[in-house]
């Protein structure tokens, strides 16, 4: 099996790559842009391993994607590449258009024009998977649960890039019969999560002594998934998924950000008892612009359906997501300089760009 995944050097990305390598023994191209978010440490463990190549490529360059296609002649697309960062993406939306509307349409393009050259049995064997979030669906009440029919209502400049590829790739399998599935998945969180996002931030923020900044009240809701169960979805999904359909994958662990920020505290009290009690650093900030109140997803297709559950619950993937931040030093500091770890996507008053 011959896979091309675009963001492989991303958070999610790598894990999906380090899977397929490691524990299937696929044959991966690993195609990214290396933005900021991407570092290749994080499938250096890869290196030298005959079944793994990398392309540094912008998935909206139609030329390079379209020789990746040719060179490399994958069975399997998995496409993750896409601006991910709701807080950016507030006062820089236009990256996020670029990336994640266009650079989607280009890799459907390019996928397009391979397939339709293939014959008989490659042709039979291809498929492009998706992958997209589960805030393209907006916010949800105290109750319900996202499933694959919500409408789509998306707040951020983020999930409507990513609601705007979705509908892109919906198309092309309506339109040209292209072998395309699509994912939505809630919050990710593990190792190799760059330190901008929350859970890491709280990690790093608090094994620094650094304030611990929480969006308004911190009573939003979010539903957590372990990067590596995600992995494992995404392999499922795009083998044996139905063309057409959406597969919603989530963890079922539904939590407040407060709580979560807490048991991160909690945890650093136990594994660098120097700083304790780190739930004195917790400081809450002015929220952001369209702060979604709750997501959580309904994976219930997804379990019975291809037979998929997840293997960690949130008490345990927490506690191994923070010990891997305390024994990583090498992977994370690196990414820290030049930022500071306060919250981004804060807008001034009147400020706009």
């Amino acid at each position: 099996m011959r896979v091309l995944v675009t963001g492989g050097a991303g958070f999610i990305g790598s894990a999906v790559v380090r899977h397929l390598v490691v524990d299937k023994g696929y044959d991966v191209l690993n195609v990214d842009k290396l933005t900021y978010a991407g570092t290749l440490t994080s499938v250096n463990m890869l290196e030298g391993n005959p079944l793994y190549r990398f392309l540094k490529a912008d998935i909206c360059d139609g030329q390079a994607i379209s020789e990746a296609f040719s060179n490399f002649k994958p069975d399997r697309v998995m496409h993750l590449a896409a601006e991910s960062h709701v807080d950016r993406s507030i006062t820089g939306a236009k990256d996020f258009v670029e990336t994640n509307v266009l650079g989607s349409f280009t890799m459907l393009e390019c996928a397009r024009a391979y397939w339709q050259a293939l014959d008989g049995e490659a042709k039979a064997r291809f498929r492009f998977l998706h992958v997209s979030t589960d805030e393209v669906y907006g916010s949800l009440g105290d109750d319900g649960l996202f499933t694959e029919t919500t409408p789509y209502d998306p707040s951020s400049p983020y999930s409507a890039s990513k609601a705007a590829s979705d509908h892109l790739a919906k198309a092309w399998e309506r339109t040209y019969g292209m072998p395309i599935v699509v994912s939505n998945c809630s919050n990710n969180y593990g190792p190799f999560h760059f330190p901008e996002k929350l859970i890491p931030l709280m990690i790093i923020n608090a094994l620094e002594g650094k304030p611990l900044p929480v969006y308004g009240n911190g009573v939003n809701i979010r539903d957590w998934l372990y990067v590596e169960d995600h992995a494992r979805a995404l392999d499922i999904i795009a083998e044996r998924g139905r063309i057409g359909e959406t597969y919603n994958v989530g963890g079922r662990n539904e939590r407040r950000n407060i709580d979560v920020v807490k048991r991160v505290c909690q945890l650093m009290d136990e594994l660098h008892p120097a700083g304790r009690p780190h739930e004195n650093l917790i400081q809450y900030v002015t929220d952001r612009p369209g702060h979604d109140a709750r997501y959580a997803i309904d994976a219930t297709k997804l379990e019975t359906e291809l037979g998929w559950k997840a293997l960690e619950n949130f008490d345990t993937g927490i506690e191994k997501t923070v010990k891997w931040y305390l024994e990583n030093e090498w992977w994370w500091a690196p990414l820290r300089k030049g930022y500071d770890g306060t919250r981004l996507g804060l807008l001034k008053a009147g400020a706009s760009k």
